[in-house]
This record gives structure tokens, C-alpha cells and sequence, in this order.
């Protein structure tokens, strides 16, 4: 039976009741509890974006809580600023629900408010433990960590945990590690090294002295919090509760989908008696490709990775379809640390617009995609060759991945997004400058540019971009043609879209030709032959008949 829309006392419009998620808010956080939405909910349909557990819109209007029994909290809205939670003591975002008193300026957060007052810890304690409010900052006696929030107490033994350390499970499995990861009291009576060792998942230092995740098969050691993280997308690792539901081995690969993406029509001895092959089927294009072993005259990108071409790359002349060999001997199917699904190649987006957002760059891509079809999680060819641990010319020590979000900005272009750090001297790296070609040409130039990251002061000319003619960051990696004395931004070199081809073709139901990608931001907006509208962005155009449709239409 159909439930009746629902009037939310913290929203203006009705919600409408689903008994499980619909995919398009996939990764959702509740507005009212800010945890991840899995079963049943409630979604404003002329909002769009207000979703809420079924549980939390049961939750009442109006509370007493012993944190601060002077007086009834009253559930609203944080409307301004970014004050601390009186409970966690963690700043609470603009708009999230909250529970406050106005006479004294107290706020709970929703998730706060209704945790339990006696708690009885899956950590190592063996005692019930009791929730306190502590205006002086303390050290937890799990994590190591200072802190001025609510802790929980145990009254029997001189025990004092953070509340979230409470919840650590005994044992986890996390995508970083094939083994399972044992939550340890503390490695310092079992190791003769420092109290510190070096978190392979944030790397930064462990303090032994405190509760860790342990593997002792590996000697592999973490954080609590590094270990049990969910800021990435998708979950990063599972709570086991027992060693029997564990599995010792890398998640299989499926032998059907691990053959060639491509069969080989012509090939040819090499050196070694290698053989070549000079002429493929690839599951990419309709035609036979054949392969070139020479630079191109005009500036071509390969369709696999958006890459510029180079040499050796393989080409259909009747197309202008190209394809790095490297592009072409991709894996169909792969593992990768940022994800915890195998992720399937493949050689179109799989969303209706064609083209697709890569979750590590943070950028529209319409290349080949390695793409989870469980999650929706994507990742273009460039990103997926980066590994846990990568060498970079432009840094002399090994970086590693981090499995934690935490807002950590690259040292060569100061943006934030999934870093790469050295464990030697704190240097970072995002996946954009990790992925940045090195030689690239820029339109009519004949010369090459290169990618330069040693300091500035090795150079005379001035911080300025030859390009956009704005100054440049001295310690940012820029692109240098030493013949031309010509300096530049890597976003002026590679342009707006670097990872877009435009001008690739496409087929569709809703007309008889194919359609080119084509961008329209400049020049004449046509409009859309399907919603009438003007095309300001990107659009598909067919050539015969002067034919335009938007991406979304």
C-alpha cells in the first residue's frame, strides 16, 4: 500500500516514502543525521536533493538531554557560521540540523544528541562505559589523540575513550591490505623500535603506545581512524566479526573477461623474434586498426587515455581514430586502491551523455573508463595506472597514497583532492600533476614544451605566463620551451578540458546520423532540436542536417 506523502516539520514540501534507495542518490548522506541513506527513506521530489532516513523523521521536535538539563533543546536548523558541537566539539556545517538552546547557546548535533548515556565498548574494555561532557581537553585512552568533547568514561578503572573509538570493531578488512587487521591494545611490549611507526594508509606516524590495527603476517601497523575510514568513495573497508568470514586472498579476477581487447589481423617478426602486430580488431572501433611508428605532424589525441599521440599507436585513416599500444593492451578488468570493487574497462562511457566524471582527477572525461557498475565509481586509463606507491620525476623520494581525506593541499598546484605524500619530507601530490604529461606540444608551435618542477629561481625569466599573461606561483610546476623562452601555466597549456576529445561521434536513437561532441561555450549557441533551449556548453551536432541536442536531452 502506497504510504501518503509526509509533512516534515524541518522541510517546506512533502516527502515522498521509499522502501529502498533509488540509484540516483547513491552515496547520499541523510540532511538530518549526516550518515550514509542504505533502506528505507523519505525524498522531496521537488527538491531534489532533501533526503532523510524513515527512522529520523521520527525523531521529535523538542528534547531533554542531561548534557544540559536547565533547559529543552529544540530541533532547527544551523543557519550561520560554523560553531563547535558542545557535544563532539566538531564544527557544525551551515545548514545541517542541530538541537539548541537559545537562552544559552548550546548545540548538540543530530548524531550527538541521541547517542546512548552508558555504552558498552566493542574495544578492548571490559566494563560498561558512561557518556561525560569534559571542559577541559583529555587524552583518549584508545587513540592517543587530546581532545575537548564528549568522552566515555569507565567508573571502575581509569578508562577514558573518545566515543567514536567506542565503535572500532575488533577486527576489519580494508582494501589497502589482503590480510585482516587486528585491533591491538598496544605493539609497544612486542616491538624493540621506537614508540613510533609510519601509517602506510596516512603516512603519518603511530604512536605504539596506544591502541593500533595490527598485522602481524606483515607486521603491517595503522591507526584506528585510518583503518576504519569511510572519506573516500565507496567503503574502504568491512567489519569482520569472525575470523572464519574472512578471505586470505586477493579478490579473484574473472577469467572470462581477461582475454585480449583486441585480435591480432597482420603482424610481423621484431627484434628478439618478438612478434608485432601490425594490423588489430580492437573492441574500441568497427574498422581494422594499423599500427604507426612515426610523429604525427598534426596534434592528435589518442582516444584511450585523451593523451596527445605519439609514436608507437595504432589508427583507423578512415576514422581519424587513435589508440596508444599501451592504450590497446589495457586490462579488461582490474584492481585499484581506490576502490574496493574490481573495476570493468570500458571503451564508452556507460552513461547517456558519454562522457563520464573521473573520481580521482575530479574532472569530465570521454576516454576509456575503468568503471564499477556496483558503485558508479569511475576512474579514467591515465589514474588507474597510479598505484599505492608511485616514483615521480618530480620528487626524489617514493609517494604514497593516502587512504584519508583530509582537505591536504598538492604542493605543486595548491588544490585539494586524493594526495600522494612522502613520508620523508611532507611533500604532495594530487592525481592531476601525478597524470601531467611531461613533452607536450601547444598548438602551432613546432618546439616542445616541457614539464619543469625544480625551483624558479634555476630560471631567469619572470613569474608570468606567456599565455594568459598573469603571474605565476614560484613554487608551483609550470610547462618551459627553453628555445622560445616561453613559460606557462599547465591549465593554459592543456586548456580547459584536457581530458574531453571533441569532435568524437556518436550514435543515438533520436536521430539517424551520428552526432560529434562539439564545444559551444564560444561563438553561436544553437539551439536544441529536443527541449528548445540554447546551447551554451558542450553539445552533439550532426554536420548533414545542422541537428543539436544537449548532453542531458
Amino acid at each position: 500500500m502506497e504510504r501518503e506523502p509526509l509533512k516534515y516539520f524541518l522541510h517546506r514540501h512533502p516527502l515522498i516514502f521509499n522502501e529502498v534507495l533509488d540509484k540516483d542518490y547513491r552515496r547520499s548522506n541523510c540532511n538530518v543525521c549526516q550518515t550514509t541513506i542504505s533502506g528505507p527513506n523519505y525524498i522531496c521530489k521537488e527538491c531534489g536533493g532533501f533526503i532523510i532516513h524513515k527512522s529520523c523523521t521520527e525523531l521529535s521536535d523538542k528534547l531533554e538531554h542531561p548534557l544540559h538539563p536547565k533547559h529543552p533543546l529544540i530541533h532547527t536548523w544551523q543557519f550561520e557560521g560554523e560553531p563547535k558541537c558542545d557535544g563532539c566539539n566538531g564544527e557544525i556545517k551551515i545548514y545541517h540540523p542541530i538541537y539548541k538552546c537559545s537562552d544559552c547557546n548550546f548545540r548538540l548535533e543530530a548524531k550527538c544528541a541521541f547517542l546512548p548515556l552508558t555504552i558498552q565498548a566493542e574495544i578492548h574494555h571490559e566494563h560498561p562505559l558512561t557518556l561525560v561532557r569534559r571542559c577541559l581537553s583529555l587524552t583518549c585512552d584508545a587513540c592517543g589523540k587530546e581532545d575537548k568533547c564528549m568522552f566515555c568514561l569507565c567508573a571502575i578503572c581509569p578508562f577514558l575513550v573518545h566515543i567514536e573509538c567506542t565503535s572500532y570493531p575488533l577486527l576489519v578488512k580494508h582494501i589497502r591490505h589482503r590480510h585482516p587487521l587486528h585491533l591491538t591494545k598496544s605493539l609497544k611490549p612486542h616491538l624493540n623500535q621506537s614508540d613510533h611507526r609510519l601509517c602506510p594508509l596516512c603516512v603519518k606516524k603511530v604512536n605504539t603506545n596506544y591502541m593500533v590495527y595490527y598485522c602481524s603476517t606483515c607486521d603491517f601497523v595503522t591507526h584506528l581512524h585510518c583503518a576504519a575510514n569511510i572519506d573516500m568513495e565507496g567503503e574502504q573497508w568491512e567489519r569482520i566479526e569472525s575470523t572464519s568470514m574472512l578471505k586470505f586472498e586477493d579478490p579473484g579476477l574473472d577469467e572470462s573477461i581477461d582475454s585480449l581487447p583486441y585480435v591480432v589481423k597482420k603482424s610481423k617478426q621484431g627484434e628478439d623474434n618478438i612478434e608485432i602486430a601490425v594490423e588489430i580488431k580492437h573492441i574500441s572501433h568497427k574498422h581494422d586498426l594499423k599500427l604507426i611508428d612515426e610523429q604525427l605532424k598534426n596534434d592528435e589525441k589518442c582516444d584511450g587515455c585523451i593523451w596527445p599521440i605519439s609514436p608507437p599507436f595504432y589508427t583507423c585513416t578512415q576514422c581519424g581514430f587513435f589508440l596508444h599500444k599501451s592504450c590497446v593492451e589495457l586490462p579488461r578488468k582490474k584492481l585499484h586502491p581506490l576502490h574496493q570493487h574490481p573495476l570493468i574497462l570500458l571503451t564508452e562511457s556507460p552513461y547517456v551523455y558519454k562522457y563520464f566524471f573521473c573520481e580521482a582527477l575530479g574532472r569530465h572525461c570521454n576516454g576509456f573508463v575503468y568503471h564499477c557498475d556496483k558503485c558508479y565509481f569511475d576512474l579514467d586509463v591515465q589514474c588507474s595506472l597510479r598505484s599505492d606507491i608511485m616514483n615521480h620525476e618530480g620528487h626524489e623520494h617514493q609517494l604514497i597514497l593516502l587512504s584519508t581525506s583530509n582537505n591536504e593541499k598538492c604542493n605543486s598546484c595548491d588544490r585539494v583532492g586524493i594526495i600522494f605524500r612522502c613520508a620523508y619530507c611532507e611533500f604532495t601530490l594530487d592525481f592531476r600533476c601525478a597524470t601531467l604529461p611531461t613533452i607536450i606540444r601547444y598548438r602551432s608551435y613546432e618546439q616542445s614544451f616541457i614539464l619543469c618542477y625544480k625551483s624558479e629561481k634555476d630560471y631567469d625569466h619572470e613569474y608570468y605566463c606567456d599565455i594568459c599573461e598573469k603571474p605565476r606561483n614560484s613554487k608551483h610546476w609550470f610547462y618551459y620551451c627553453a628555445d622560445l623562452d616561453f613559460p606557462a601555466h599547465p591549465e593554459c597549456i592543456l586548456g580547459e578540458d584536457p581530458n574531453m576529445k571533441f569532435g568524437k561521434t556518436y550514435t543515438f536513437d533520436i536521430h539517424e546520423h551520428p552526432l560529434a561532441l562539439v564545444d559551444k561555450r564560444k561563438g553561436i549557441h544553437p539551439l536544441c532540436n529536443k527541449c528548445g533551449k540554447s546551447s551554451d556548453g558542450w553539445t552533439f551536432e550532426c554536420a548533414k542536417c545542422n541537428f543539436n541536442l544537449h548532453p542531458l536531452c
